[in-house]
């Protein structure tokens, strides 16, 4: 699995060290990534993502994970996030509905 945050598509950067002598050798910056169980108050479960601690702070000021999911563009969500932010839609579509 790549280092990719599944929320926000943050991933690895590139650069590189610099010595006192000006010498660049590249180098990788990575996310922090953490393995987080968020609820899901829309389909009444818990969900396990991995996401970065930029991800996490993002989500929990929106007002939790369904609002993430329904505000933010599948193109930064992986896969498994897209599929999510599906049911979600279709969960709150259906209480509005009734």
């Amino acid at each position: 699995m790549s280092r990719v945050c599944e929320l926000t598509g943050k991933g690895r950067q590139i650069g590189h060290n610099v010595s006192h002598a000006n010498n660049k050798t590249k180098r990788t910056f990575l996310p922090n990534l953490q393995a987080v169980t968020l609820m899901s108050e829309a389909l009444g479960r818990s969900v396990r993502l991995k996401v970065s601690t930029h991800g996490l702070r993002s989500v929990e000021h929106v007002g939790g994970l369904d609002n993430w999911l329904l505000k933010s563009s599948d193109s930064d969500l992986s896969l498994r996030a897209r599929r999510l932010k599906r049911d979600v839609a279709k969960k709150v579509s259906e209480a509005a509905a009734a």
